[in-house]
């Protein structure tokens, strides 16, 4: 049997610093001319480019890189929020040495700035006082145009999560269609994707010992296009990992030749394509890459993209992922494997770096609101092998949890108690990604290396994941002790299937890090949904409410379990969502908030939504279609069942009970989920006839066209205002 392991890399900060660290650490990085003089700077060497405000905090990418890249010796410069319609901003700084980095923000621009029935936000988290519009749509693409037309000479390197997560051909929600990969739309020289550490500080000691950007080919976590595959490579493709099945006979390319004598490269010639023979795999897999379909036959068909994000999910392990290659027109995209997760050591040299942890001071007084909520938390580890379907983390930071020590943790809630301005004693958050993976991982090395399951927690818990939450509590321990420190509060999303493994953990956690509400997300509780989701079942749920409960009873407190649930995930029926309301209702729950399924790029589910099919099994189609809530008038209803106490969503409710057969849900009793009446100045409902949700004509829901609703009384005159705007 092959034998998997981590490959050996230098260690993070073991490079041989770049001569302009004498310049010192700067108090900020400049983001202006008069900063880099009062530095004594006369060009910086690198320049990041975000669409977030630079706040010097290691929760933001832009800080956390350009403090790395500080700490190796380079002078790095950062262009905030600039205007894009013009090359100008991108000029400020001058001319880096090294390269541009390019980034989005610590969200997707489009994640950003649209709700997930596709209307623009009002505000934006990670703006000065949270004004909107402060980023372009696609703002990767965007930035790296302006990047090139300021510099046309310099390398642009492209970064973060929104390149991150469109690496490959992916399908873009927005547009609602497949797409081309990030490095070939923003036309950047290389892709960084994962977390983004050990990759940046390869690529700027290369460039600065001389090498071209054209030379920096193989280093794991990046993309770039190559000429042809290169020599020794043997070609595997897709299809011998994951047969989609049957395929309709015109859009099938596997029929027409076998897989195997496919070329997929500007000259076949030299490609080295073998037929399927395990054990010469086996011997030569470190020189196999797996040819993904091309982007021309998979962007117009959903199965193959399916079969596409199968295959590449299963080469997201860093100890046994192969290169692969996707052919784009006359390019092809070559993705390297996963980086290889930093030590402990290393994390705790990331997070030790000398932030300054405030806004930068052009900012004055403003409010950025995602500093607000971040400013007096800290993250303790990254990385999630929950493996969510809906959830973009695994594809991002990977499954390995990368943990930071005690002692550099400990560090910083002690530098944010004497540093923090505005510090009461209340950290908000030990966590990251998940609240309690810190220092959870596969038993064995090998056996974690080998492993291509997508999640380690579902169906069940894995027998060869450590589940021992002793280091978190004796880290929620020696935190909460330290002088100044009044309370800590537990904020990120709680694992419970894993809680309940520690019922230690989770009276520790009910006894002092809970102020009066823990949320968590089930995320439904039926079976179908959840099934897809690859989350557990309520029964799960019931068993950490139980201990909930009883540690809060023995702690005298009255606190309380807050449920978050997703509205419209793919597998998702109307019946689910009305079992999901009877049983909110049967358990007093009345969400404030709602949140609606929102198809990343690349994750699994996204994949769900665009096929049609469930992807975490061979798709094919022949096999049946799971239902896909993606018109807005379904959306709105599961999103309506989530809020069934709120008198607007009543009329589309009772709507949708008389058409499911459920009137007897409709009425004045505790039985109910709905009245039978309608309060005043409320939406009343409409007649389909007379109002429907889209016209055929103009294509323009309710709201966009300028009609609403109104009452009984009323009905007539908006048919006449109806049939007057369709017929302008």
């Amino acid at each position: 049997m092959t034998s998997f392991a981590l490959p050996s890399v230098p260690n993070l900060f073991s490079y041989r610093k770049y001569w302009a660290q004498r310049f010192g650490v700067a108090p900020e990085l400049p983001m202006s001319r008069e900063e880099m003089d009062n530095l004594g700077w006369d060009s910086c060497d690198v320049i990041l480019v975000t669409g977030d405000a630079y706040i010097d905090h290691p929760s933001f990418g832009m800080a956390l890189i350009g403090r790395l890249l500080e700490a190796q010796g380079f002078r790095v410069g950062i262009i905030s929020q600039p205007d894009w319609t013009s090359a100008r901003d991108f000029q400020k700084l001058g001319r880096p040495n090294l390269f541009f980095g390019v980034t989005g923000g610590n969200m997707d621009s489009m994640v950003n700035r649209y709700t997930s029935d596709k209307k623009i936000r009002s505000n934006d988290a990670y703006t000065p006082d949270g004004a909107a519009g402060k980023r372009p749509d696609r703002a990767v693409n965007v930035y790296s145009h302006r990047c090139r037309e300021a510099y046309k000479d310099v390398p642009i390197i492209i970064g973060g999560i929104e390149a991150s997560l469109r690496r490959i051909a992916h399908y873009d929600y927005w547009s609602d269609k497949v797409r081309k990969s990030v490095l070939l739309d923003s036309k950047a020289d290389l892709l960084v994707y994962g977390n983004a550490e050990r990759q940046i500080v390869e690529i700027a000691h290369r460039l600065a010992n001389g090498e071209s950007i054209s030379d920096l080919k193989g280093i794991r976590g990046t993309a770039h296009f190559v000429k042809q595959i290169p020599e020794g490579w043997i070609v595997k493709d897709s299809t011998h990992l994951d047969i989609p099945g049957p395929l309709a006979p015109q859009q099938n390319p596997y029929q027409e030749q076998p897989a195997c004598e496919v070329k997929n490269t500007a000259e076949p010639s030299d490609e080295k394509v073998v037929q399927f023979d395990k054990h010469l795999i086996r011997s030569q897999r470190a020189q196999t890459v797996i040819r993904l379909p091309d982007y021309e036959d998979l962007k117009d068909d959903p199965i193959l993209y399916a079969h596409a994000s199968r295959v590449m999910h299963g080469e997201t392990n860093p100890g046994n992922a192969r290169p692969l290659v996707q052919k784009h027109g006359s390019r092809l995209l070559w993705v390297n494997p996963p980086p290889i997760p930093l030590t402990t050591k290393e994390m705790d040299g990331v997070f030790d770096l000398p932030y300054s942890r405030l806004p930068h001071k052009v900012y004055g007084n403003a409010n950025v609101p995602a500093f607000e909520m971040i400013q007096h938390s800290v993250n303790i580890m990254r990385g999630c092998f929950g493996g969510c379907s809906f959830c973009s983390i695994t594809e991002h930071e990977g499954r390995i949890i990368q943990s930071r020590s005690e002692d550099s943790i400990i560090r910083e809630i002690e530098a944010i108690r004497d540093i923090s301005p505005n510090f009461t004693g209340h950290i908000s958050d030990l966590g990251g990604p998940t609240a309690n993976m810190y220092r959870l991982a596969c038993k064995d090395k090998k056996i974690e290396a080998a492993c291509r399951k997508p999640s380690c927690v579902y169906p069940g818990i894995c027998p060869n994941l450590n589940t021992d939450h002793t280091p978190l509590i004796k880290l929620y321990r020696r935190a909460r002790a330290l002088p100044g420190i009044k309370k800590i509060f537990i904020a990120s999303g709680l694992r419970y299937d894993l809680a309940v493994e520690s019922p230690e953990y989770v009276r520790e956690l009910v006894k002092h890090h809970v102020g009066g509400y823990l949320k968590i997300a089930p995320e439904h509780t039926e079976k179908g949904p959840l099934s897809k989701m690859m989350k557990p079942g309520m029964g799960t749920y019931d068993r950490f409410k139980a201990m909930f409960d009883k540690f809060s009873k023995e702690a005298g407190k009255e606190q309380y379990l807050i449920p978050y649930f997703i509205a419209a995930h793919p597998g998702t029926t109307d019946q689910d969502m009305l079992n999901l309301a009877l049983w909110l209702k049967r358990n007093g729950f009345r969400a404030d908030q709602v949140q609606a399924f929102l198809p990343s790029p690349m994750s699994i589910a996204t994949a769900m939504y665009h096929s049609g099919k469930d992807t975490l099994h061979k798709v094919s189609r022949t096999i049946a279609d799971i239902p896909i809530p993606k018109s807005v008038k379904q959306r709105r209803l599961h999103k309506a069942f989530l809020r069934y106490h709120d008198p607007k969503n009543w009329p589309l409710l009772r709507e949708a009970l008389r058409d499911m057969g459920r009137s007897d849900l409709i009425g004045n009793g505790k039985h109910h989920l709905v009245p039978s009446f309608q309060p005043k100045g409320t939406v009343e409902p409409a007649e389909k006839k007379t109002l429907p949700f889209k016209t055929k004509h103009t294509g323009l829901d309710n709201k966009r066209s300028g009609i609403r609703p109104s009452g009984n009384k009323n009905k007539t005159g908006n048919k006449q205002k109806l049939k007057k705007r369709l017929a302008k």
